[in-house]
């Protein structure tokens, strides 16, 4: 709901320069995502041990607060230090995505992890709309206000709404085993696909923000600046509507035939898709491929998660999400940056180019580690049961 404005907002506080505007805005965007990185693991580790129901009503009461006081912020230093505090809780749907998985049987949970990710989708998709429509109707502040009560809901609801059943689908030892933080990176390491599954998460992130920051410049390029709000607003929200409508499905289709197989798959189909986009001569061609986009990109979330979901003991399940979000925050950081910079030097088409390589590069690489630590395994005990 802020995010649209937020740099309009900044320029609220007094007569600014240009550059000043965009490079506050780009730190004050940025330093939520490096706090989130660095606290995810944290509040994952202690959903584990004490319980995600209460993290969810400490992360909702920590956002709720932190949005609410920008509404009264007046300078970029106190809208910077609560964008900085607003990181430490943004955990909301990492600790969901614990919290679900945990009271999921491994069978279905692509599919009730997709279920997840398509009210997130929708958040995303009516967010901006909504912070937009308000701004204009109320003014930034108060919208800021309007934005931090919806959160509070968000924590009440689950205050009366959610039951937590601790461990109610262990079925291995290893999943009440009490773990430390080094015996939960021994764990990661050790199983070198989950391992690559949550650096791909990273390099995804890397592909698809790398495109955000040039986006609305493009369009602009290919549509002229009529409508421009509006056309940029289609573009980036093809891409949600296509997650919207196959995240579910690419996870049930997980259950079915293998998290990872899919995975693959959608990486290559998204690395494909990119790479056409950087030729387009009309807005409408792009936002064809950016909803095909949506619907490679969208399924990748939630079978990536189901997959961690079977790979981990419940005990750890929210510290090894914690450690997955934060590779996910590091690639929001470095995407914008990368596109950026690959724009200036090479030109719009360069930044399609490098993120479809780095696409079908991820899907080499998980194809690969699959093969030869999944696949290869699988054969061989075959083979040595039926020499036995």
């Amino acid at each position: 709901m802020v995010l649209p404005f937020l740099s309009l907002y900044i320029e609220t506080y007094g007569d600014f320069s240009a550059s000043y505007v965009q490079n506050w805005s780009g730190w004050i965007f940025g330093i939520t995502f490096v706090t989130a990185l660095l606290f995810s693991p944290v509040w994952g580790r202690i959903g584990d041990k004490y319980g995600r129901k209460r993290i969810l009503m400490i992360s909702a009461s920590g956002l709720g607060i932190s949005i609410l006081l920008m509404g009264f912020a007046t300078n970029v230093w106190q809208l910077f230090i609560l964008r900085f505090f607003m990181g430490i809780f943004t955990g909301f749907i990492p600790i969901s995505q614990a919290f679900i998985s945990t009271q999921t049987p491994k069978n279905i949970a692509g599919r009730v992890l997709g279920t997840l990710q398509t009210g997130s989708i929708t958040g995303s998709l009516m967010g901006p709309l909504l912070g937009g429509a308000f701004a204009d109707a109320f003014g930034y502040a108060a919208t800021f206000k309007w934005t931090s009560i919806s959160i509070f809901i968000s924590g009440i609801i689950v205050y009366f709404g959610v039951k937590e059943i601790v461990m109610r689908f262990a079925d291995d030892k290893d999943d009440t085993k009490a773990y430390s933080s080094k015996e939960v990176i021994a764990h990661i390491i050790s199983r070198p696909v989950l391992l690559v599954v949550m650096l791909i998460s990273m390099l995804v992130q890397v592909a698809h923000f790398s495109v955000q920051p040039i986006l609305s410049l493009y369009v602009s390029e290919l549509h002229g600046t009529a409508n421009i709000a509006l056309f940029s607003g289609m573009a980036f929200s093809a891409a949600g509507l296509g997650n919207l409508l196959m995240a579910r499905r690419w996870g049930r289709l997980g259950d079915r035939i293998g998290y990872i197989k899919i995975v693959i798959v959608l990486l290559f189909m998204a690395g494909i898709v990119y790479f056409p986009a950087a030729f387009v001569t009309n807005i409408w061609q792009l936002i064809v491929l950016r909803f095909l986009l949506g619907i490679s990109i969208g399924g990748i979330i939630p079978v990536r998660i189901a997959y961690i979901r079977q790979e981990a003991p419940l005990s750890i399940q929210g510290e090894v999400l914690g450690y997955n979000t934060s590779l996910r925050f590091a690639g929001n950081i470095v995407g914008p940056a990368l596109g950026g910079m690959l724009a200036g030097f090479f030109g719009f088409s360069g930044v399609f180019f490098v993120t479809s390589g780095l696409l079908v590069l991820s899907g080499v690489i998980m194809l690969a580690a699959w093969y030869r630590h999944e696949s290869e395994g699988k054969h061989s005990r075959r083979l040595s049961s039926n020499h036995g």
